[in-house]
């Protein structure tokens, strides 16, 4: 008899064999570039649209991290959000330079006028869109968010939402994402990937 841990791998394959089906035929001929409030799940979501997809993926806060020598934290308590900003648009800038890849990009990178003006020209934009429960649930599981260093985390984060929502709907694509698995949004990235970009024809 399988184990449950052999079951759900089984299952993980299955649903990993069918995001590459639904991905069959898609061309993908510019950076992906995932954006969204902190706990939207890009980093987790962008990683497996990668794989499907057979690209590169790339975490634009990451790749601050390592250019800066500093955590993200570090970098806003000691230079503030301005500098952080004007570092993440150059790496950003120099990431979509670079070979077509998926793109995770921090909560505040496309509210940047111009790291989102860089982003519409160069890559294909998406927002994942996830309810404030959902959104909590996950950031609260880690203490590292600079903007959430205050006595109320859910008001902070309800008012992010209310400010940046009609700057995120300014992306080319706006998916829907809601508590279930990571699988569910990656085929609902594939959904609509598929109805924006060309599709390949044998």
């Amino acid at each position: 008899m399988d184990s449950p841990e052999s079951s759900e791998l089984g299952e993980r394959d299955d649903a990993y064999a069918a995001l590459r089906r639904q991905a069959e035929g898609l061309k993908v001929e510019r950076t992906i570039a995932l954006v969204g409030l902190m706990g939207a799940g890009k980093t987790t979501v962008g990683r497996r649209l990668a794989h499907v997809l057979g690209l590169p993926f790339v975490d634009a806060d990451a790749e601050i991290e390592a250019a800066a020598g500093s955590t993200i934290a570090e970098i806003f308590r000691d230079h503030g959000e301005c500098e952080f900003r004007r570092g993440e648009r150059q790496v950003i800038a120099r990431l979509l330079a670079g070979p077509v890849h998926v793109l995770a990009t921090g909560g505040g990178a496309f509210v940047d006028p111009r790291t989102r003006a860089l982003m519409k020209e160069r890559a294909t934009t998406i927002w994942l869109k996830a309810p404030i429960e959902v959104l909590m649930k996950r950031v609260t599981k880690r203490d590292h968010r600079p903007l959430l260093k205050e006595d109320d985390p859910r008001a902070v984060l309800q008012r992010l939402l209310d400010e940046r929502t009609p700057i995120y709907e300014q992306a080319d694509l706006v998916v829907e994402t809601g508590a279930g698995p990571h699988t569910l949004a990656v085929a609902a990235v594939l959904d609509a990937l598929r109805a924006h970009l060309p599709v390949k024809h044998d």
